[in-house]
């Protein structure tokens, strides 16, 4: 038999390891169970070290999903960064500069699937109020039936640029169907958009996509984009509305954001349309 104070001071000490843990955690779900503890004075030894190496797991994948965000990011300035490096081959800047959203998604080896199809994992940057400093971003979801086929296979970044207040609106939706909720073109390409037929001028979105070194319009309509809530409550730790995010200036970028709005800023730093909130 162990003897009762050695017992309880077995307990105390690894209830100490669950509450550091929680500070390494932190997420709302893993205060769910540690609050329960203080209550729980007759739990068994065995169950209190079940809960320990569940609490230190469950931190571990929390901090591994919001890394993703991250990468996300990074990766979403780098793909600007190298597009917009050659301007004969990048979006034309007087396009960039009417521009209230830009949406960047990443390559990614292995594309996710669900039941509509494969999808990929996107960052969306807006300008504060539509027309000022490049805001926080925001996590969204693009894909569908036939997402995999126009990636060919190859690892394929998109860019998203979204030209008026009204197609920034549609975004915002929790799902919005390309070219049905909001109309869609693929965008020109080079220095100006002098080139730029008319339907690429009334679109409200502009899509883009770039494999094997190779950047030109593509056309996305028929994807479904949605917000991601689930991505944007592990990058900013708590539930945000995206309206919140993107324009109201109420949510301040995470660090893992700079690169992206400094790389914006640096191609355009001026621009937008005023957006009015409903």
């Amino acid at each position: 038999m162990v003897p009762r104070d050695r017992l309880i001071n077995q307990k105390l000490w690894l209830r100490k390891q669950l509450y550091a843990n929680l500070h390494k955690a932190g997420h709302a779900g893993v205060v769910a169970v540690l609050s329960a503890f203080p209550a729980a004075r007759e739990l068994k030894m065995r169950n209190l070290i079940a809960a320990f190496l569940f609490v230190s797991l469950s931190g571990s994948a929390l901090a591994a999903e919001g890394g993703r965000e991250a990468e996300r990011l990074e990766k979403a300035a780098e793909v600007i960064n190298e597009i917009m490096g050659t301007p004969e081959k990048g979006i034309p800047r007087n396009l960039l500069n009417k521009a209230v959203c830009v949406g960047v998604i990443p390559s990614e080896k292995k594309l996710a699937v669900g039941l509509g199809g494969s999808f990929g994992r996107g960052v969306l940057v807006c300008r504060q109020g539509g027309t000022g400093a490049w805001a926080a971003p925001s996590m969204f979801t693009v894909g569908g039936a036939n997402f995999g086929f126009q990636l060919g296979g190859q690892a394929t970044d998109f860019v998203l640029v979204v030209m008026n207040a009204k197609g920034a609106q549609k975004l915002l939706q929790s799902r919005a169907t390309l070219g049905a909720d909001a109309s869609v073109a693929g965008g020109p390409v080079g220095r100006t958009a002098e080139g730029a037929t008319d339907v690429q001028l009334q679109a409200e979105i502009l899509t883009y996509s770039r494999a094997r070194g190779l950047f030109a319009g593509l056309s996305l309509e028929g994807q479904i984009v949605k917000q991601d809530s689930d991505a944007n409550e592990r990058l900013y730790g708590r539930k945000v509305d995206p309206k919140d995010i993107l324009f109201r200036d109420t949510v301040p970028p995470p660090a893992a954001a700079s690169a992206l709005d400094a790389t914006l800023t640096k191609y355009s730093p001026h621009g937008g349309e005023k957006i009015l909130l409903k």
